[in-house]
């Protein structure tokens, strides 16, 4: 009898222990976030994703005519202003500060744009940031010392030059001297005036025309879908930086809505020009991957010494002017030459205050897990008719895509998305990524289907639960989004510390919209296998037309995709684009007479492969 209890005991020790070592081990491998999310407290991420994940404001433009409602957030103007950033957008009725650039918070400004700014103008002059963005194209400077406050000041001069201003950029010169850069047209140049800084910033002299568009030798500067339209293509969002003793006049084109817009950049050692085209352009390109475009962007400083890059990317659903904003490690070369890193653009990077070896370089090399593998929801299929603005038969927007089935949420395509038949907690969405993955992010893309907001209701919020399992039938809470207060409608989430999992798993609880509707579900980490073989018979065939460069090279069996590569010098090669499944690419936004390098190099769940050989063109 003694003999069984000491038995007993002993199994009930290790039961105990069992359990508390079981407790132990879901605590630890715990990666929920779900404080922070509830209470809105800052997120201590050492990485970000795109497209930078703030509560977009809702458009109003369509709301009289058909009640098409959208958010949308374009041609940012960055600054620096006393160690914290503000970013400035286009109709969001306030802006933006951080002071790492990953956590956002919106300001309501005391005074303000009562229809919003209009791509605004930002700069620092004096202790205070000056704007202009008066959507009339028409109006004064405005100024504060408190940006948090926003007790904007007028200057009572209206700026009224012929024409109006468009897309307007302000420019401090080291000796104190301000400039005016202007203009979004297919047909009217680049122009720029002296504003008079003594003087309510009224004009010093007439505007200077700078120069114009020639995509007859430019590539990158056609208009259209991978430029493939003859309609005369846009030159608009000018943005100046200096760099040591040389200007840097940035400008975007060919059309907000493609995938294909870009920021390009003109040097000159003056302010007001001549500015000579970059042999090296477009410097900000982004043609491939989930999210697209990367043109009229704004460049700053960040507290550490380095550029970046903020621009804007396109969806064009539910309006061609529905847009997002990306932000990207930029920088000048030995040389002086002007770069923007976009390679694995829309992949988490690593944020300014987390340390790399170089800042051109901050890819995680966390792969995306999720693409086209198995997925399955309990929702039915939604077949209603979308309520948007419609333009595709002009030719100045893609056509619909119309199907809102399950495969859409992992397609790597912004612009098609899931509809779900009900917006409540009964749904989820499961992903098998089969085989056990190291995740490490995730990503969770909200989309506007038939939605009725508008402007910047302030309860907005998506509210979740992921979950990972190993098997399909033991989960384990990833993230707890459940009693979630932020709007995040490109909800990224760094894991604490990484979670072995093949199956992973949306739980819905509630978001603010009519209906649940996802773009995309994605999610980042790392396989156990191999690596692909770097891509075979790899050959560039410059076209007839020398703005086209054919690069074609064997299909490597495990590869998810593939970068492509090119430059004007072999170490360089600073402009990419990715693709997925399918080789080969036409490459179409080379200028004339310039010659190129070129590389190449296939990726998929497990890593990067090596790359191919450089080769060249004349």
């Amino acid at each position: 009898m003694q003999k069984s209890n000491i038995i007993i005991r002993s199994l009930s020790l290790l039961l105990i222990a069992t359990v508390i070592f079981s407790c132990k081990l879901e605590k630890d491998n715990q990666t929920t976030e779900s404080s922070n999310a509830s209470n809105g407290n800052k997120r201590n991420y050492k990485t970000y994703c795109n497209p930078v994940d703030i509560d977009y404001s809702y458009m109003s433009h369509y709301r009289a005519e058909n009640k098409v409602s959208y958010r949308s957030g374009a041609d940012p103007a960055l600054v620096n202003f006393k160690g914290k950033y503000y970013m400035f957008v286009t109709r969001s009725h306030g802006y933006w500060m951080s002071d790492d650039m990953s956590n956002w918070t919106f300001i309501t400004p005391q005074n303000w744009y009562f229809k919003g700014s209009n791509a605004p103008a930002a700069a620092v002059k004096d202790g205070k940031i000056i704007v202009y963005g008066d959507p009339s194209g028409r109006g004064p400077i405005i100024e504060t010392d408190n940006p948090e406050l926003g007790d904007w000041k007028t200057k009572y001069a209206v700026l009224n030059p012929p024409g109006g201003i468009q897309d307007p950029d302000l420019f401090v010169d080291d000796d104190g001297k301000v400039y005016l850069y202007e203009e979004s047209s297919n047909l009217y140049p680049i122009r720029v005036v002296e504003l008079d800084a003594d003087n309510y910033y009224v004009p010093k002299g007439e505007q200077k025309d700078l120069f114009n568009l020639h995509p007859d030798k430019y590539g990158w500067e056609r208009f259209g879908q991978d430029h493939k339209s003859d309609i005369e293509p846009y030159l608009e969002g000018p943005w100046m930086v200096k760099h040591n003793d040389t200007y840097y006049l940035e400008y975007g084109a060919p059309g907000t809505q493609w995938n294909v817009y870009a920021d390009g950049v003109r040097t000159s050692k003056s302010p007001f020009g001549p500015f000579e085209y970059a042999p090296y352009n477009p410097i900000s390109y982004k043609p491939g991957g989930f999210l697209k475009g990367s043109g009229h962007g704004s460049t700053v400083k960040d507290n550490n010494g380095q550029y970046w890059h903020y621009a804007t990317m396109a969806i064009s659903v539910n309006y061609k002017f529905e847009r997002r904003i990306g932000m990207y490690p930029a920088g000048f070369e030995d040389n002086g030459q002007m770069y923007v890193n976009t390679a694995y653009g829309d992949y988490p990077h690593f944020l300014p205050d987390t340390k790399v070896d170089k800042h051109k370089e901050r890819f995680t090399g966390w792969m995306l897990l999720s693409y086209n593998k198995p997925v399955t929801t309990n929702s039915g299929l939604v077949t209603k008719e979308i309520n948007v603005v419609d333009e595709s038969d002009s030719g100045y927007m893609l056509g619909q895509i119309r199907e809102f089935d399950i495969s859409k949420i992992n397609d790597e395509e912004i612009r098609s998305y899931w509809v779900s038949e009900v917006n409540d907690d009964s749904i989820y969405v499961q992903v098998d990524l089969e085989k056990k993955m190291s995740v490490k992010a995730i990503q969770i893309n909200f989309q506007d289907f038939n939605s009725d907001i508008y402007g910047r209701p302030d309860d907005l919020r998506q509210q979740f639960v992921i979950e990972g399992s190993i098997d399909g039938k033991s989960w384990q809470t990833i993230s707890d989004y459940s009693k979630n207060t932020r709007d995040m409608p490109h909800g990224y989430i760094e894991l604490n510390k990484p979670m072995n999992a093949r199956y992973v798993r949306y739980n819905h609880v509630y978001c603010s919209n009519n209906y649940l509707s996802i773009s995309e579900f994605r999610i980042f980490g790392n396989g156990f296998e191999a690596v692909p073989q770097t891509p075979a018979n790899f050959k560039v065939e410059r076209q007839a037309d020398r703005r086209n460069t054919n690069l074609t090279w064997d299909k490597v069996d495990n590869a998810t995709g593939y970068v492509i590569y090119w430059g004007i010098s072999k170490d360089k090669l600073n402009l990419s684009a990715l693709m997925y499944d399918s080789p080969n690419y036409e490459l179409r936004a080379l200028t004339t007479d310039q010659s190129y390098y070129y590389q190449v190099e296939a990726f998929n769940e497990n890593g990067i492969s090596a790359k191919s050989e450089i080769l060249f063109t004349e």
